[in-house]
């Protein structure tokens, strides 16, 4: 062995490094504790105007054709956006299968205490809860 290979990087050796790639849900994580009295507010009043008994929110970093947007990670220099949706919505729309419907509602936790966030990244999208506090 040389002893200018003890100064080269892996790289320059020809070796190959695992990179790590982070976590989105780092990020949204961030965001989520910044946006959690918004979405509580906007749960409150679903819930309190019979709008729906189980809300959800769709976290997002690309445009989603599933309710309402209320917080915009661009007007908010976040890196997620959040929409407003329901148990409803989602049944209508086929993203839950009405024959999966009752699972849902058996997982569902309650919805002062937690976040139900549907969180869709490029792999996939998966539920979610997060505490309010």
């Amino acid at each position: 062995m040389k002893v200018e290979d003890f100064f080269q990087s892996p790289e320059q050796k020809g070796e190959k490094i695992k990179k790590t790639k982070k976590s989105p849900l780092e990020s949204l994580k961030v965001d989520v504790d910044f946006y959690k009295e918004s979405i509580k507010e906007v749960s409150a009043d679903l819930l309190a105007e019979g709008y729906t008994l189980y809300p959800i929110f769709v976290a997002h970093q690309h445009e989603v054709a599933l309710g309402e947007l209320f917080l915009e990670r661009t007007e908010l220099g976040t890196q997620w956006s959040i929409q407003a949706s329901s148990l409803e919505e989602f049944v209508d729309k086929g993203v839950i299968k009405e024959d999966k419907k009752q699972f849902f509602l058996q997982n569902y936790k309650d919805p002062h205490k937690y976040i139900c966030l549907f969180v869709i990244v490029p792999e996939g999208a998966n539920f979610v809860y997060y505490p309010y506090e």
